[in-house]
């Protein structure tokens, strides 16, 4: 089943991989991912880490507590599926596409 495996090369193969892993989250870091909510009310930036790194809310939402509660729970979630997707299209960038798995994205 293994016939002609090199594992020498299969090892080199690995180091590479977790290189490349290493440089992508360094990579991430520098990639701001930002989420509006009612219509920019509600603005949440985090980095491609899923770091947040600021929060911008509209001065007329400090009186409505619930308005506010909602839109910023809509932003982070929103923010959050933009770091993971970016994350994945990383992933499989660095991978061209091939997917350990059998899938296809």
């Amino acid at each position: 089943m293994f016939d002609g495996l090199d594992m020498s090369k299969m090892g080199k193969m690995l180091e590479e991989i977790q290189t490349k892993a290493k440089e992508m989250e360094e990579q991430a870091k520098s990639v701001t991912l930002i989420a509006k909510a009612g219509g920019g009310m509600v603005e949440v930036t985090a980095n491609g880490s899923g770091e947040i790194i600021d929060i911008s809310i509209d001065d007329s939402l400090l009186e409505d507590k619930e308005s506010l509660q909602i839109l910023l729970m809509s932003a982070v979630n929103d923010v959050t599926k933009m770091v993971e997707d970016n994350k994945k299209s990383q992933a499989m960038g660095m991978m061209g596409g091939f997917n350990p798995f059998g899938m296809m994205k």
